[in-house]
């Protein structure tokens, strides 16, 4: 029992050591794209049912560091405010399989094939998954939409007078309270506290089940399946519709699972599947955007991934894409990068999980000390883009002054001189979350 824990450590010291300096570049990509790209400025690009913003979409989603968790509101929002299903369906389709961080993960794990292959797969599938839902669902207005006629109430606002276009950073719809300051405080903030912390959990749990199964497993576990073909394809597809795991948490199962056998079609299934589907995913989605927009969305991904895990097994040589494997057992002469740059990137990774989950709180909890409001009940909130979902689409009802929502406590204070509770409760529903009433 010692020698395994001895072994376990050791396997995941290693894996952290790869893929932290990968993550951490990532993670300034993601924060800089953050800042110069909000969610505002791209809504416009997706308001039609046509071929043309399907690919808009789709573009959109690929580079964005949003899980299946974060892609849900955000999606339902651009949805809410005027995207159309198709549009929505692609970037709900590809958004989730990628992102600026996990390129350069999947890179520094699995080699510039998978670098190359991952996003390529998204913004296809993205792509017909919009189109599809263009051609089988029909776009109708939303019933009793909360937001068809709102009017600002911009003296109670003040400051927050632009919070209903969000088309800067000056309207008050931040993830979280950012600190003011320059561009790159800003793009800083949102990278290592907002996200970092989004992904933490996914991301710890997806290096501790690598490294399980890297020591666990007998190194010709998975070789019994080579040579089934699609039924392999088949069983690892089962296996991941359910279960979630964000795109940069699956790279190291994944490279795990290749080093053990697993075809590079099935592992890129995986790659797929895992991080785009999982139960609360497709209830929020069909509840929001109806069954067979649903329906869509699981076909696409479920066809896509079987469609491309062929493929790569049948153009792709598994020998290339192993040679440009991080050698997991390695001794460490194939080490792309110096060993203090990745021991370094590690302590500033994990420093950084740390220091974020306690700043958030020390956060959280200073403004609602100050706060004197109303506090709901809100289910449903998974991650900052949860809590920025609630906090912009609250904001736009008249005689709101501030919002204040926290995914750990389910909670949502409000504060302004006319809280309609009623009002509230649709469009807390309108967005997909469960309002369960006033906090007495």
């Amino acid at each position: 029992m010692k020698e395994f824990f001895v072994d376990y450590i050791s396997e995941l010291v290693y894996l952290l050591n790869e893929m932290a300096p990968w993550l951490i570049l990532g993670l300034v990509f993601a924060g800089l794209l953050k800042v110069f790209f909000p969610e505002g400025k791209v809504q416009k690009y997706m308001g039609k049912s046509t071929t043309k913003s399907a690919v808009n979409a789709s573009l959109l989603g690929i580079p964005m560091p949003l899980c299946s968790c974060g892609v849900i509101p955000t999606g339902v929002s651009f949805f809410r405010n005027g995207a159309s299903k198709g549009a929505t369906n692609s970037f709900l389709i590809s958004t989730p399989q990628t992102g600026v961080d996990s390129i350069f993960a999947t890179y520094s794990m699995l080699g510039w094939p998978f670098a190359i292959l991952r996003p390529i797969v998204a913004f296809v599938t993205g792509i017909v998954g919009g189109i599809l839902t263009n051609w089988l669902v029909k776009d109708k207005p939303v019933p009793n939409n909360p937001f068809a006629n709102f009017k600002l109430d911009t003296a109670a606002l003040g400051k927050k007078e632009q919070a209903a276009s969000c088309d800067d950073d000056s309207c008050g719809c931040q993830d979280n309270p950012a600190p003011k300051g320059n561009t790159f405080v800003r793009a800083a903030h949102y990278a290592f506290i907002e996200l970092l912390q989004d992904i933490a959990k996914w991301l710890v749990i997806g290096f501790l089940i690598a490294a399980l199964i890297s020591v666990a497993l007998p190194a010709d576990f998975f070789s019994r399946f080579q040579g089934w073909g699609i039924l392999e394809i088949l069983i690892v597809l089962a296996a991941s519709i359910p279960l979630y795991v964000c795109a940069t948490g699956s790279i190291p199962i994944a490279a795990v699972l290749l080093m053990k056998g697993v075809s590079p079609g099935a592992a890129l299934v995986f790659l797929m599947a895992g991080p785009a589907t999982n139960v609360a995913t497709m209830t929020v989605l069909g509840n929001t955007m109806g069954r067979k927009a649903l329906y869509v969305y699981l076909g696409t991904i479920i066809g896509g991934a079987v469609l491309f895990g062929m493929l790569t097994n049948w153009l792709i040589p598994t020998d290339l894409i192993m040679s440009q494997m991080a050698h997991i057992h390695g001794d460490g002469e194939h080490e792309m990068l110096p060993k203090w740059l990745q021991i370094s990137s590690t302590v500033l990774l994990i420093g950084s999980l740390i220091f974020g989950y306690f700043y958030e709180r020390f956060e959280k909890s200073k403004m609602t000390s100050t706060m004197n409001s109303k506090t709901l009940k809100v289910e449903g909130m998974t991650c900052s883009h949860c809590e920025a979902s609630i906090t912009r689409n609250l904001s736009k009802l008249e005689g709101i002054d501030e919002v204040f929502a926290d995914r750990n406590t389910s909670e949502v204070k409000i504060k302004g001189p006319k809280i309609d509770l009623g009002q509230i409760e649709k469009v807390v529903t309108e967005i997909g979350y469960q309002y369960k009433g006033e906090v007495l």
